[in-house]
């Protein structure tokens, strides 16, 4: 307290004006002057125990402060009386705790971090030993025709590694907030026909037959580009369910709460424990021979979610798995 140079200003004048009462009143006379000094001596004896209790307040404060800074594990301030101290400490109490949830929020993104890049570098490995085996066998394989299998699949293998680059580097980019969504009236017709155009080879060397009911007319707002990349996603998950000879159907509806479009395939559905983990980031389900990456559903929601609408994913009576995507009105 005796540091404060406001404090000590004030002792100096009150001492000042003290002195100069006291005097004057016991030129007054004796009766006067010792009631001016033991005014005066009440009133700076209440004055330094009042201060001084401020300032204990205040250094209870300041030592939460100086823990906070350090990562102290927990915050404990005692609570004060009303008055404008009161307020500061309130205020400060807002401030810390805001500073503890802003650390725990960067210590479990630092873990996430952490395990997104474990789970990528599983990723990759899975691919890359594949291709590092096939490459021993090209080398001790004489047989032209052999050879030329095995060099096909390395290429499928990289066109594999590199679908897993760039759908991590799309969810790196939605993560970090940097993708700004265009706002723009779609054709839902449209929309599916260019999200479709990419497979129609694939789903015709597997005889996969498409039935597309989609009314003319149905629109939607949203980013046409990256809302394609979603429906991709789960056409592909589709794709590869349904199998050889396997059937997709994409209906679409319209009514005035929300437009929906729904794609059903014909393949074996989903295990009831993955139901609810189907949109997690890497989760590949619980059947042991899944061929995923356990990115591409993770992706879609992201995408969808983040334009307003919403996904949902669950096994169809008639058998198969069926996709519902909504936008709201």
């Amino acid at each position: 307290m005796q540091r404060n140079r406001e404090i000590r200003q004030f002792a100096i004048l009150f001492s000042i004006i003290a002195a100069a009462a006291v005097i004057l009143g016991f030129a007054i006379n004796t009766a006067a002057g010792i009631l001016v000094l033991a005014s005066a001596a009440a009133y700076g004896t209440a004055f330094f125990v009042f201060t001084k209790a401020r300032y204990k307040s205040i250094a209870r404060l300041s030592d939460q402060i100086d823990l906070v800074l350090h990562h102290a594990d927990r915050l404990n301030i005692d609570e004060m009386d009303e008055g404008e101290l009161s307020i500061l400490h309130s205020e400060i109490t807002k401030m810390l705790l805001r500073i503890r949830e802003q650390n725990d929020a960067l210590k479990n993104e630092k873990e996430h971090l952490a395990n997104s890049l474990a789970d990528i570098a599983h990723q990759l490995r899975t691919p890359l030993t594949s291709v590092n085996l096939i490459l021993s066998l090209l080398e001790n394989n004489p047989e032209e025709k052999e050879r030329k299998a095995l060099i096909q699949e390395t290429k499928e293998l990289f066109v594999q590694m590199d679908w897993l680059l760039t759908s991590l580097l799309k969810i790196s980019r939605l993560d970090a907030g940097i993708v700004v969504f265009q706002s723009e009236r779609i054709n839902v017709a449209h929309l599916i026909n260019a999200a479709l155009h990419p497979f129609l080879i694939p789903m015709e060397l597997r005889r996969i037959d498409v039935r597309i009911d989609a009314p003319k007319g149905i629109i939607i707002q949203g980013d046409p580009g990256w809302l394609s990349e979603a429906i991709q996603n789960i056409l592909k998950n589709c794709i590869e369910s349904a199998g050889e000879n396997g059937k997709i159907e994409i209906v679409c509806g319209d009514n005035p709460l929300y437009t929906e479009v729904a794609i059903h395939d014909s393949g074996a559905g989903f295990e009831k424990e993955d139901l609810p983990r189907l949109f997690t980031r890497f989760y590949r389900g619980m059947n042991p021979s899944a061929t995923g990456y356990g990115i591409g559903l993770a992706l879609c929601k992201m995408i969808i979610t983040r334009q307003g609408g919403t996904i949902t994913a669950k096994n169809h009576p008639q058998g198969g798995a069926i996709f519902t995507i909504r936008f709201p009105k």
